[in-house]
């Protein structure tokens, strides 16, 4: 494909505007069209970036026969479906994490893939960020095993906040959102497979109907470990920072920086053509496309990540 990738982007929020400040700095790609929950607060973003085509309704966006592909950036529950719509519609697409809410709907969305032949990918962000790259890098030298992974995912969600610090119309989930990270990025560094997980989990809240703090322990199936903490009642340094522990190094991975285990800095700002792991993700989207090829990150690619935590699930509702 020479000619300029035209784009839908579905969900005008916090991850959206990242999405859009990304493709900014990407050749031969366009956003023509916008959708958002709210007309006013889409016409508004829609004219900062310049795009001509703003609607509420994704299925205005794919009845444009000049849209090639969709960048999905809304609420998990619609994920798997929207994705599913897009194929239908004959478009790419490009979904947020998480591809789905069950493992039934990820598998959906897997199978139609595989009928169309188009490129669908999920956005496991982790696999782009310079800082985990230098460390996969390494791993597929030869230079670096990991032993263990020790992985913290940290906000303060106690009431429906997005992180512009505006109402959600929708509930995020510390397991098939935030876990989905750390799931996905162990086995895909580890380079095996996760043979054995468990979860427990804190009290439910009684408003948000979700739990608010979580333990997970993995295992692959070459005996590496991974140990991850998740909460949305952390009052403190907000994020999600991996502690690579391996026979030659420690690292430890913050988004798109890395330190050794002296808290020492690591300069990554030659891995790629970008220190932006979002931008990174798209241009792997949009190479995809242009080249017909299975992109990094693909939704076939990350389905055993939602195998694991359909398990955990399972094994959360049972105990």
């Amino acid at each position: 494909m020479a000619k300029t990738i035209k784009v839908a982007l579905a969900g005008a929020g916090a991850f959206g505007v990242k999405h859009l400040d990304g493709i900014r700095n990407i050749d031969g790609v366009e956003v023509v069209s916008l959708v958002g929950r709210r007309l006013e607060p889409t016409k508004e973003v829609a004219a900062k970036y310049g795009i001509a085509h703003v609607s509420t309704d994704l299925a205005d966006s794919l009845a444009l026969k000049e849209v090639d592909a969709v960048i999905l950036c809304t609420p998990t529950q619609m994920h798997a479906e929207q994705s599913i719509a897009c194929m239908k519609a004959g478009k790419h697409v490009q979904v947020e994490i998480p591809l789905a809410d069950s493992l039934r709907d990820a598998q959906a969305v897997v199978d139609l893939q595989k009928k169309t032949g188009l490129i669908a990918m999920c956005g496991h962000t982790r696999r782009f960020n310079p800082s985990h790259q230098w460390v996969r890098k390494k791993i597929v030298a030869g230079e670096f095993n990991i032993q263990q992974m020790d992985v913290q995912t940290f906000f303060f969600r106690r009431s429906n906040m997005n992180a512009l610090g505006q109402p959600r119309s929708w509930t995020d989930h510390l397991l098939w959102h935030h876990a989905a990270h750390t799931v996905d990025l162990f086995a895909y560094q580890a380079r095996s497979p996760v043979v054995k997980a468990n979860a427990v989990q804190g009290p439910i809240h009684p408003a948000l109907g979700i739990a608010m703090d979580m333990s997970i322990q993995l295992k692959a199936a070459n005996g590496a470990i991974c140990t991850l903490s998740l909460s949305f009642n952390n009052d403190g340094p907000l994020g999600t920072f991996f502690r690579y522990i391996g026979d030659t190094g420690t690292y430890i991975a913050r988004y798109d920086d890395l330190f050794n285990g002296k808290e020492e800095k690591i300069d990554v700002s030659k891995v790629d053509v970008s220190m932006n792991g979002i931008e990174l993700q798209d241009r792997e989207f949009f190479a995809a496309i242009r080249e017909g090829r299975e992109p990094n990150s693909s939704v076939a690619q990350v389905l055993p990540c939602y195998q694991v935590l359909h398990d955990l699930e399972q094994q959360l509702a049972t105990n």
